[in-house]
Order: structure tokens, then sequence, then C-alpha cells
């Protein structure tokens, strides 16, 4: 990590007015979303350089109007860059993100390398953004099931504090990356045809199925890795490393935007009407929540949208106290690539 002295120099660089930015991993599905993002945010940034590996290198990407080359990640990378967003995978960051500080950028890691080291913020910007105060060179950005629970679960728990909280998700094809979003869409057209697919990215037919998320499964426990990571960093977001949380993760036939069940369980009642209120006066998420014509939030309207998508919030008929709600939210935008950039926001604010 930074000296002082040198942690006060990377915050002048992201507070610089136009910084050097440098995406690591450009060419997967969160790092085009990233370039997307700066270019729809309009985030300044006086040079923009696109990283990956060396089979990668030579492709282009547009941005602004112009189009960008892909170079290949080297430990040389990150001379002259003020900001380095990196989306290659834990073991990428582990290696290449000490570097990047080194040589004065700050990192904004899309990865799980550092999430859980005490002296990394894990950052929701609408949850937790005063912790960014207390960064040494990197920022984490959580699990994509984290970061879109916490934004429905902390303004409940900031006027009352939760109990318990209990989790199904429906998780895209995204959040698999690219190539599984790829997978989808031929073993779909391929079930339409009567013709046989042999999954190569995901381990199960995906086309008309579902199943338990392909993480991991921890033998002593019998959750799989994504569940684990989703309730560890959920309770560090939210400042509850006490609060009992359940999750099932599901893999669903989605290509982006992951739905979330919610039951949460307060030690005193909160009405439906006063949960509506709280979730509705939130920046970063909208109330889809009308009974009289069965809409709430679904993943088809919360693709490509900026917002968490919140409703179907209800009194547990199982527990007096309790309430369920239901989210849906773009895994590639709040999920990843757009709460990478709210952070870097929020740093030069």
């Amino acid at each position: 990590m930074l000296s002082s002295p040198d942690l006060q120099e990377a915050r002048r660089g992201v507070r610089s007015p136009e910084p050097v930015i440098a995406i690591v991993g450009a060419t997967g599905a969160v790092g085009v979303e990233l370039l997307r993002c700066l270019e729809a945010r309009r985030f300044p940034a006086a040079a923009v350089r696109l990283l990956a590996s060396a089979r990668s290198a030579g492709r282009s990407l547009p941005f602004r109007g112009r189009d960008l080359a892909v170079e290949e990640l080297t430990e040389a990378s990150f001379a002259g860059i003020d900001i380095a967003l990196f989306s290659a995978g834990a073991g990428i960051s582990r290696r290449y993100a000490p570097l990047a500080v080194a040589a004065g950028a700050v990192v904004v890691d899309n990865s799980s390398a550092f999430r859980m080291r005490p002296e990394v913020p894990l950052v929701v910007p609408e949850v937790n953004a005063a912790s960014l105060a207390n960064h040494a060179g990197i920022i984490a950005n959580p699990n994509c099931v984290a970061a879109i629970m916490t934004v429905a679960l902390a303004p409940l728990h900031r006027a009352h504090p939760l109990r318990r909280v209990t989790a199904t998700t429906y998780q895209s094809a995204s959040g698999a990356g690219a190539a599984a979003m790829e997978e989808l869409r031929q073993s779909t057209a391929a079930h339409l045809r009567g013709e046989a697919f042999e999954p190569k990215v995901l381990p199960h037919p995906y086309a008309f199925n579902l199943f338990s998320h392909n993480a991991d499964v921890d033998p002593d426990s019998g959750y799989n890795g994504e569940e684990l990571k989703a309730i560890a960093e959920s309770r560090r977001i939210l400042g509850a490393p006490e609060l009992p949380i359940g999750i099932t993760c599901i893999r669903v036939p989605v290509l982006r935007a992951h739905s979330i069940v919610l039951n949460v369980e307060f030690g005193t009642p909160v009405s439906p009407e006063e949960a509506r209120g709280l979730l509705a006066a939130v920046p970063g998420l909208r109330l889809v929540d009308d009974r009289a014509a069965n809409h709430f939030p679904m993943p088809s309207e919360a693709s490509g949208r900026d917002e968490v998508l919140v409703g179907r919030i209800r009194t547990d008929l199982g527990d007096p106290t309790g309430r369920s709600l239901f989210v849906s939210g773009d895994q590639l935008l709040k999920g990843a690539a757009l709460n990478a950039i709210q952070i870097l926001e929020h740093l030069r604010s």
C-alpha cells in the first residue's frame, strides 16, 4: 500500500481535471461496459488506455467518436496512469494492481482479490461512500449480488436495523461474462431448431433451464462461492458484521440483469407503506410496485438502466415483523461498471 505522501499524490491524481484512465480487461463484458459508462456519464479524461491479454491486443473499441486500440497488459503499462479500472479476474488484480498503485494510480478493482481486506474500502456509493476517505490506493468494487442487494437493503436498515435477511437470486448470463452470454444465445437458437448443443462455458444446459450457480461448492457448509461472497460482502457494505444472511444463488436463462427475492426481518414492525416511502426516496432505486397491474421489477426492464428496480413490497405472512421485496438490477451496470464509475465520481467530488 501507499505511504502518506504517495497516498496524497494518488488522491490528487483522481481529482485532477482530466486524469489518464486505464481499463484492464477492456475487451471483456464488464470492460466494454466501463468504457461505455465513461462516455455516457461524460467522465473527464485526458486519455483512456485499453489493456488486455496478448490475444486481444490490436483490437479496437469505439470511444467518443473514435477507435481506441487495445494494448497488451505488461508490468510497465501503468506509467502515467492516474486511474486504473480492473476487470480481468482476481489473479490479474493481485499481480498488477499493486504495480499500478506503485506507479501513482488509484485502482478500482472489480474482482474478488481485495474485497475483504480491512484496509481496502468495499464501496457501493449510495450506501457507504464515506469509506472512500480511507482508501490507500486500492478500492474494491463489490460482487454484483452484494451491490444490487445492498442498495435496496440500506435505506431499510438505516431506519429500522435488520434482524435477518433471506435471499434467493436469479442471476443472468452476464455474470459469467461475454462467453456465457453468447452460449445462452447459441444454445437457445439450437434448442428452438431441435438441435443438440454441448455447453462449454457453463456446466449445464442453459437454454430453457436454471441451475445452482456454477461457483464451487464448499463441502462443509454446502454454500457455493457466490453465496459466501454475497453474504460476507453485504455485511461489510452495510456495516453489520453479525447480520444473519441466508442466500441461494441460481443461474437463469436471462442475458443481463440479476433479480433477487429478499425476505427481510426487523426488530420492530415496518409497514409496507413506510418501506415503500423509504425505498422511493433513495437515489439509485426506482420503485416498480403496481399491484393492480401485477407489474413489478423485471430483468427486461432493468437491463440497460442505471437504477435498481424494487417492488413487490408486502408483509411476510410467515413473520409479522418481516417484509418481502423483489429487486432487479443490471449486473453489468450497477453490479459492476456503473458502480465503479460512480466511485470515481465520488472521489472527484
